[in-house]
Parts: C-alpha cells; structure tokens; sequence
C-alpha cells in the first residue's frame, strides 16, 4: 500500500505493509503500517493501540516516554502512520490473524485527525438508531460486517459478468434519460431544460431497450442495470433505485431463460457461502398452485407447512363464523404440544391490521387422536375422519383455519403459515431453495374494478392473439415467471410479446387504444413492423441476492450508500430544495400548499 502526506511544504511518499497481512515471519522486521485506531489501552508502563485498515488488525505497542504522551492525545478512528519492529507476543491472541506479532512503535504520525466525540460507537454490537448511521454512514462503513458485506458485492459482481461473459452474452449500457414507461411502479420525471414542459423519466427497468436490442440482431444481451421506481421502501426493497442482473435472447423460450437463471444463480451463490445451495433445474409451481398452497406468490419452501382448502367439509357446519366462506386449513405436526399461550399468541398476530382476519379458529388432536381445545366441539366425526384421510390431520398435530372471502382467506392463511414457521422454528436452516412461479395471469382487476396488467405489460400470452380475443381477460395466462429464493422474488422475466398486432391488442384489454400503443410505445410499435425475432429474459435483482448470501435481513446492509425508510439520502440531504433560478431553468413553477 501506497500514499502520500504533507508534512509542512515537505509531500512525503510512504510505502506500507497492511495490517492484516504481518506473521510470525515478519519478527524483526522494520514497518511502516497505516490505518485508523479502533482501540487505545493506556497501562500507564505502556500503551497499546489497535490500527485497523481494510486487511485486518495490528496491535501497536507503545513504551517510549514522548511517544506514549503523544498517544494520550490521540483519538480513536483517527488515522494514522507508525513506523516501528515486529515482534513476537508473549501473550499470543488466536482470534486475530495477527494475534503472534505485535509492533513496537517508533514514530507516530497522525495523518487524519477524528474529532474526541463520535456520533456512536463504529465496531460494536450496540443498536444504534438507522438513520443516524445513514447521516454518517463514511463511518457506518467502516464497521467490519458493513464494509465486508460492500466488498462482498463487488466480488459477486465480478462472479456475474465473468459468469455472463462465458454464456456468451454482450454487455451492453442502456439510456438512464428514458420514456416514461408503465412497469408498475411511479416514475422518476427528470425535466428538459432544452425541450420546455417536456419530461424524462428514470426508467424502471431497461425493458423496451432490450427488446429493442433484440430486433438490432444482438443475440444476448446483458448489463447490470440501474432501476428507479418510486414506492414505498422494505426491508427488503431499497426505496427509489436497485440494481439488477437485466438480460434478453433471440431466438428464446421459456425454458432457455430457465437455464441461464440455473446456471448463473446457484454458481454465484456457491461461490460465497458454504450453504447448501439448490441445483437447476428448479421446481416450477404454477401460480395458481402457489397461491392455493402457500398463500403467497414467493413462497419460502424451507417452510414445510401448506395451506388446504377444507371449504367443502363445513358446508352444513353449525358454525356461524364459517358460513358461506372460504375457508383454509393450516395442519401443523406435533403442534399440540403447544400450550394455550401459543395459540392466543396466534389469534392476536392473525388479527392485527397488518394480517386483517377477524379471527383465527384452532383446535388439535392429543395423543389419543381425541380433538382438543379451540373450536373442537364443531369438529364433528365425519369432519374428522375426512381430515385425517384426505388431508394428513394426525395424532399430536394441531390445525388453523381461516375462514373469509376467497382472495383475502388465501392471503391471511399465507401470513399465517409464515409465522408459524418463524414461531415454531420449522424453517430449514443454512440452505437455499429456489423455485420458478410460472403461469403468471396475464392480467388482473384493479381498485377501480377495471382490467389492468399483473405482470409485465410486454408479455406473451399463451395462446397468442386468439387466447385474446375469445377467452376471458382474467383466464389468459402469461409467459411470465419469477424466481423465487427462500421466500423472497429474486428474480422477475418473461417471454416478450414480439408481435405488434397482439401487442395492440393486448393493451387494448387494458383501455389503451392502438393510437396510445403509437405514442407511448412508438419505439417499440415501430420496430415490431421491421422482422422482430421471438425473445425472452429475465432480470434478477442484484441487492437482493447479496442481501441473501451476505445472510442480511436488511437489503441497505449490503448497499454503500442506501436511502431510509422514508427514500431520503440522509447523508448527502437529497432530495433537497433547488434555488428558483434552477426551477426557471427547467420551465417549472412550484405550487405548493401552504397548509
């Protein structure tokens, strides 16, 4: 390691060895180190100093009288220069890498001064409030798990273009300056200082570039690429703009996506962690089936749990809260084990606003195969017996049921069957599943009651243009797919829509007209008249999958500088007011309610 100081008017120039790399062979040795003091130890006889960099630690001795006055003024996270002789440890440390050697400190200099009092303590298991860690996050980042988690990504970046390299894919960059584009999210608007009362916007997702890319001749394309979509942020969602792994194929199905997805996936993700890491080809669960089975359309298969539809067993049942509802069944093995407590526990998750049931019925079987406790006494024992034969009930094994509407019923039963595995600690541990949702609706109702897209608007229908015209808007599937990684939408694709008559018409079953096809599309509408091949693609999300392997539950762990919860940039303080001269320049007026 290199770099430079200015002592006076003198620049000196120091090569150094890192903290990390000094062994027991480096005994006797003459260095120079540099780093940032995490920890001052004043023993009176001597002083001991941990120098920390990005390789590692070292600890500093210092026993000369001047220097040890010199190290009393000293701060931590101050950074420094140290000249000084290996020496072997006489109280050796096996937790650290340098734990043999210590350096006898010689000269010390101070590089960069730290002020005496710290907004919160850097390397520390203490909780310290999010966005005071995102206000000074150049300190943030010099914790050891937050800095290790950036180098991380950097590798897995690497590991991904090498990998897509290989495929024999080309990288190619796409505009930021784009269309406003529906893709399910808000846009960002940019305004045109040079095009007055017109806009950019920040494109969501690089779609109509790559199929664009598709119809210049490019065989495969890839990028890691920036997406602004403005919606409320998640743990597991970073507000305002993610990257993702985009890709597209001529000459594609659906199936070729799959495999690129398998190859590209689990190698990257074997390379950096020692879990068991699912192997291609992954399990594909028809949409439908993953909504009727886990309530949820990125079901978390480590969960052995599923949902059952018990509507039909109380249809003539004497309880009211059953009555003309959908009702689903949670089957849980040995969970009578679980006392009174649990199950009260379970009704007041079920019937928070977040979850939104009006209650959650519960009863079980004890060792006997007697049914106990909860609702046991609608339990006839022609219910039971069909329990126990059509739907797996056992001895020992407890059952939930939700009863709503259908959509709202699936929906609960989902959250429901999540937090029975988190409660009851049924999730398979150090293990990544994958799974592909496929057989996406092609389309779905909005609030309004009006038809609307689910998926992504330039999918191929199954069934092409004839499914559009004589089926029902809501029966029409898609060549639409996502993957899905331990409960969490890794990745969202399709089979593009690469026809301009059935692209006509299949916005128009979504209120767009042939005309707003032209101008908002005209791109796309245009290139689809000049020999269009068929293609497909797929784009992974990026931070996503780092926060999975860095076995992060926060996706701003593993980005360097993340928005909060509220898509604000605390530390550099954007979004932030502009000057009314800078509004003049791009032709805007501002109205704001002054309430």
């Amino acid at each position: 390691m290199s770099f430079i100081s200015k002592e006076g008017n003198e620049i000196k120039m120091y090569r150094t060895k890192t903290c990390g790399e000094l062994t027991i062979k480096n005994v006797k040795e003459h260095v120079e180190l540099a780093g940032w003091i995490q920890k001052i130890r004043d023993l009176g006889g001597m002083t001991f100093i941990d120098l920390r960099d990005e390789f590692g630690i070292t600890q500093i001795v210092v026993n000369d009288e001047e220097l040890k006055k010199f190290a009393k003024e000293l701060h931590t996270e101050s950074c420094i220069h140290i000249e000084g002789e290996v020496v072997e440890r006489a109280s050796k440390n096996p937790n650290m890498k340098t734990g043999d050697i210590e350096v006898v400190a010689q000269k010390i200099e101070v590089l960069g001064k730290c002020k005496n009092v710290l907004p919160f303590e850097i390397n520390t298991d203490q909780e310290v409030r999010e966005d005071l860690r995102l206000e000074y996050r150049f300190l943030d980042l010099r914790n050891e798990k937050l800095h290790n988690n950036i180098l991380l990504r950097s590798k897995i970046l690497k590991t991904i273009r090498d990998k897509m390299d290989e495929l024999g894919f080309t990288e190619i960059q796409t505009p930021i300056l784009a269309n406003s584009s529906p893709e399910g999210a808000r846009d960002y608007l940019v305004p045109s200082r040079l095009n007055p009362g017109e806009f950019y916007a920040l494109p969501q997702a690089p779609q109509q570039f790559k199929q664009l890319l598709m119809v210049s001749g490019f065989n495969k394309y890839y990028q890691i690429a920036p997406c602004f979509r403005d919606e409320d942020p998640r743990a597991d969602r970073a507000p305002g703009e993610f990257y993702q792994l985009d890709f597209e194929m001529s000459f594609a199905t659906q199936e070729d996506v799959f495999k690129v997805i398998e190859e590209v996936v689990p190698y990257t993700f074997e390379k950096f962690t020692d879990w068991k890491v699912d192997k291609g080809p992954f399990v594909r669960i028809p949409y439908k089936e993953a909504m009727e089975k886990y309530g949820i359309d990125k079901p978390d298969l480590r969960n052995p749990l599923i949902i059952q539809d018990v509507t039909k067993l109380f249809e003539n049942s004497d309880f009211n809260a059953f009555k003309d509802k959908t009702i689903k069944a949670i089957i849980v093995p040995n969970g009578a084990e679980q006392g009174r407590k649990f199950f009260d526990k379970m009704g007041e998750f079920a019937t928070t606003d977040e979850v939104g049931a009006k209650g959650l019925a519960w009863t079980k079987l004890d060792n006997e195969g007697n049914v106990q406790g909860g609702i046991a006494k609608f339990i006839t024992d022609d219910i039971k017996e069909k329990l126990e034969k059509d739907y797996g009930l056992e001895k020992n094994a407890s059952i939930f049921f939700i009863a709503d509407e259908f959509e709202k019923a699936q929906k609960i039963a989902g959250l429901v069957r999540i937090e029975l595995g988190k409660r009851l600690d049924l999730i398979e541990k150090g293990v990544y599943k994958f799974c592909f949702i496929v057989d996406f609706p092609m389309y779905e109702l909005s609030d309004e009651g009006t038809i609307d897209f689910s998926h992504n608007p330039f999918s191929m229908p199954q069934g092409g243009l004839e499914a559009l015209e004589n089926q029902n808007p809501l029966d029409v599937l898609a060549y639409q797919y996502d993957l899905v990684c331990n409960g969490y939408e890794m990745a969202s694709g399709a089979v593009r829509n690469h026809d301009p008559e059935i692209m006509v018409k299949a916005f128009e079953i979504a209120g767009y007209s042939e005309e707003d096809v032209k101008n908002r599309f005209g791109a796309l509408y245009n290139a689809f008249q000049y020999g269009t091949p068929p293609h497909a693609g797929a784009a992974p999300g990026i931070d996503r999958m780092i926060m999975l392997i860095a076995d992060s539950q926060n996706i701003r762990e593993v980005i360097a500088f993340p928005k909060n919860k509220r898509a604000r940039d605390l530390l550099m303080r954007a979004p932030s007011v502009v000057t009314e001269q800078q509004l003049k320049d791009v032709h805007i007026k501002l109205d704001l309610d002054k309430k």
